[in-house]
């Protein structure tokens, strides 16, 4: 018995705030890719956007000022947008071009909101720094809202390009030692971007209004990671050991000079012992330790062939 084939089903459309050109932003093209119609909103699309076929609208998120063309037919929202640096006349325009955003989605009934923040810091930080003032407003605006929504707030982010490991791996392998602010001893818990993604996808398809933070499989301190960068190099750990003020300074310093390894807040940052959180329950692997990936992009700094990425189920 033949018959006419069914209308085709429609694919979920996924909208992408931040593009789809920074380190997680590329892990969700991938993630999402194969069951997704995706959108992104930046100012420049990348070559992969274009060869995947993703719809992109070229804008700046802070001049945007009517999003109802942006969100129409969007069933999964999420926003990384938002800078690693900068006074607050940067920050301002992009907070309230995002508040702008969620304000338009939660009037028109987006089904689901995940939006990347940052985990909690100092209170001298969460007070004065642009970056997380400027970023608990968009917080709170996102909590205040009607919107069912996922705040993801993840600890230090690795992969393929990423502007923290790869550039303290480039770093040691010039200089042949790293800075060390105040003994190293305070911990973090990197995360992979990729499983940043799947956790995207996972919180994407649930409901209810929540704040999740996000650690990696392992926490480490911060000198035993040091040392595991160093030793991917196949250097013995050396250091300048300085103090977390002393450290500062040299930040600033670096920062001016044009230098994205250190920022000052982040030397704070470190030192406070609020970066070590647990990892993220619910995945329906395991998460990517970050040994493999310190090793493989070592190898590759070195000239030698890296060894390939070990197969995952599902």
């Amino acid at each position: 018995m033949s018959g006419a084939a069914g209308p085709a089903k429609r694919q979920s459309q996924l909208l992408i705030v931040g593009g789809g050109t920074g380190l997680v932003g590329r892990a969700l093209l991938e993630e999402f890719r194969a069951d997704h119609a995706i959108r992104t909103i930046h100012r420049r699309p990348s070559a992969r956007e274009i060869a995947l076929g993703v719809e992109v609208l070229r804008a700046d998120v802070g001049l945007v000022q009517d999003w109802s063309p942006m969100l129409e037919g969007v069933d999964l929202l999420v926003n990384v947008a938002w800078y690693r640096s900068g006074p607050d006349r940067r920050f301002r325009p992009l907070a309230a071009g995002l508040e702008r955003m969620f304000r338009a989605a939660a009037a028109a009934g987006i089904p689901r909101v995940v939006h990347l923040s940052v985990p909690p810091a100092p209170s001298s930080l969460e007070e004065e720094l642009p970056y997380l003032v400027r970023k608990r407003q968009v917080d709170q605006t996102v909590r205040n809202s009607d919107l069912d929504y996922t705040i993801l707030t993840p600890t230090m982010l690795f992969g393929p390009g990423d502007r923290l490991l790869t550039v303290m791996l480039r770093t040691m392998r010039r200089w042949h030692r790293f800075p060390l602010f105040d003994g190293g001893g305070y911990h973090i818990s990197p995360v992979a971007a990729s499983d940043l993604a799947r956790i995207v996808r996972v919180e994407g398809s649930r409901g209810g209004r929540r704040t999740v933070p996000i650690g990696g499989p392992r926490r480490w301190t911060y000198r035993d990671l040091t040392d595991r960068l160093f030793r991917a190099l196949g250097d013995p750990p050396r250091y300048w050991n300085w103090s977390a003020a002393r450290g500062r300074r040299v930040a600033r310093l670096l920062e001016v000079l044009g230098s994205t390894l250190i920022y000052p807040y982040e030397v704070d940052w470190l030192v406070s012992d609020m970066l070590g959180l647990p990892p993220y329950a619910g995945l329906d692997r395991p998460m990517q330790d970050v040994e493999p990936f310190l090793d493989r992009e070592a190898a590759r700094l070195l000239g030698a062939r890296p060894a390939p990425l070990p197969p995952q189920d599902g």
